[in-house]
């Protein structure tokens, strides 16, 4: 069943097309990642699909109903982690909590229960009556996860779920998005910039650049389309050009010499490096360094956008926008 579905959704700023025509779904009970840099109209994305913002052209639905004309059905049954903390620092956890289920209209007794649940299930409950103004980054981020549970949505956004967060916190956050899923059988549509998020938490991903989706599907299969593995190594300098010798190894499909080093795409790495260590070896010759590394989904960004993702840049106001989340996060 698809829980999302968009034709041909666009997003328009003046002269500026922010989100270009995309077309996706996204499937019941999966986790769902739109990996690209900041700008590249991910969070205008969400802000469509969560009715903070109408297309320009095209459609959205959530669970069959339409993000503009059905907009207060659409609301009922998702919920909104966004990029921007909006947790009050003034306020305790609790009160915080409080707050988020009145203006979700959940009855204050169920409201009681349901902030114990999500509380215990983001580990703070015990920290309820501090005020937020004492919690570290991740403490303030998994206060917001707790605030997009409290009304049981059948779907949830996150956006950019970790910006800012150091790596043993980010580690955290992944595991409570897999205990959402696993637990509670809840779809997730998440933004992330980080490959390694993207590889880690997601069913299936679409790479987007300048509003535009490049690619979608498993991360792992996206990664295999790239042909094969990679092998690196190196002989000692002024070696033989041993190229036409390596090209007729089984599970060979490419090789490129750059001086005496070789890099060497190989169809499966783990049979195909000790036979060309073996054929080496058999030349009378030593191999200086050797490794062996699979596909990354920087790899596949880089094939369909032309350029890594650590090269791109977002626009000011993302970036200043991102800026000021850390700054907040680091208190």
């Amino acid at each position: 069943m698809a829980v999302i579905e968009t034709k041909d959704l666009t997003k328009v700023f003046g002269k500026i097309v922010a989100v270009d025509r995309i077309s996706f779904t996204v499937e019941e009970g999966e986790i769902f990642g739109f990996l690209g840099p900041n700008g590249a109209g991910k969070t205008t994305t969400i802000n469509m699909l969560t009715t903070l913002m109408n297309p320009t052209e095209g459609t959205a639905k959530i669970f069959g109903m339409d993000v503009v004309k059905d907009a207060n059905k659409v609301r009922n049954v998702i919920g909104l982690v966004p990029q921007d903390l909006t947790v009050d620092e003034d306020l305790t956890g609790m009160e915080n909590m409080e707050l988020q289920a009145s203006l979700y209209h959940v009855p204050k007794d169920i409201a009681k229960k349901r902030i114990d649940e999500v509380l215990s299930l983001v580990e703070l409950k015990e920290a309820a009556k501090r005020k937020v103004e004492t919690y570290s980054g991740g403490m303030r981020k998994r206060l917001e996860i707790a605030q997009g549970l409290i009304h049981h949505p059948k779907l949830l956004f996150l956006d950019e779920p970790t910006l800012g967060l150091d790596v043993q916190t980010r580690t955290v956050i992944w595991d409570y998005i897999k205990k959402l899923k696993e637990e509670h059988e809840m779809t997730i549509f998440m933004t992330t910039h980080y490959m390694e998020e993207a590889d880690a938490l997601c069913d299936r991903i679409a790479i987007i650049d300048y509003g535009k989706i490049k690619v979608s599907g498993k991360p792992k299969e996206l990664k295999d389309n790239l042909g094969g593995d990679i092998i690196e190594l190196a002989l000692p300098y002024n070696s033989r050009d041993i190229t036409e010798a390596i090209a007729t190894i089984p599970y060979v499909l490419d090789v490129k010499r750059k001086s005496e080093t070789y890099r060497i795409k190989v169809a499966k790495g783990e049979e195909a490096l000790p036979d060309i260590i073996e054929r080496i070896l058999k030349m009378n010759l030593k191999v200086s360094k050797v490794s062996l590394t699979k596909p990354t989904l920087d790899q596949v960004y880089l094939e369909y956008t032309g350029r890594s993702l650590r090269e791109t840049e977002g626009s000011r106001e993302e970036v200043w926008r991102a800026r000021r989340n850390i700054r907040r996060l680091r208190r």
